[in-house]
């Protein structure tokens, strides 16, 4: 396949989790939820995670607003999440975040999935942080279930 006919194909998934978002709603009874925006360019991610006793995500949705590449991005993460350990989600946060940085080698990474259509991104630099909302969102997520798991201090 021609690196024009990738580059068109990739557009198109891009368009479709835009337009047709996965995952997209609240979830009734998320474990946590984690708001995140870019006040650059008014990108609003809200990241819904259930996540049981043993670390791992049993649901993932969002809401927000914002340009295709936030939106579609959180879209493809949620799907991946699914099923994930909170390491595992979180490797894929580093992996991902690897590729925005124009990590050749994650960006040929499989376990990616549909993500790896945004490798075009890395060349716009000033989207790269549109593109890493939801991870960051996601990155919180953990950090906050950990917290909750851990108990408060002095226990």
């Amino acid at each position: 396949m021609t690196e024009i006919a990738l580059s068109s194909l990739y557009q198109q998934l891009i368009l479709e989790h835009y337009r047709k978002p996965r995952n997209k709603g609240r979830l009734p009874a998320p474990t946590v939820v984690v708001h995140m925006n870019n006040p650059v360019c008014g990108d609003d991610i809200q990241l819904h995670l259930a996540v049981d006793a043993e670390q791992r995500v049993t649901a993932a949705t969002f809401l927000g607003h914002g340009c295709s590449i936030s939106q579609a991005s959180v879209s493809m993460m949620t799907v991946r999440l699914k099923g994930k350990t909170l390491d595992e989600a979180l490797a894929l946060a580093e992996r991902f975040t690897e590729m925005m940085h124009g990590s050749r080698e994650a960006a040929r990474d499989r376990t990616l999935g549909e993500l790896r259509a945004l490798q075009g991104v890395s060349k716009f630099p000033v989207r790269i942080k549109c593109a890493l909302l939801g991870f960051d969102a996601l990155q919180e997520a953990a950090r906050r279930v950990r917290r909750q798991a851990d108990g408060p201090a002095g226990d």
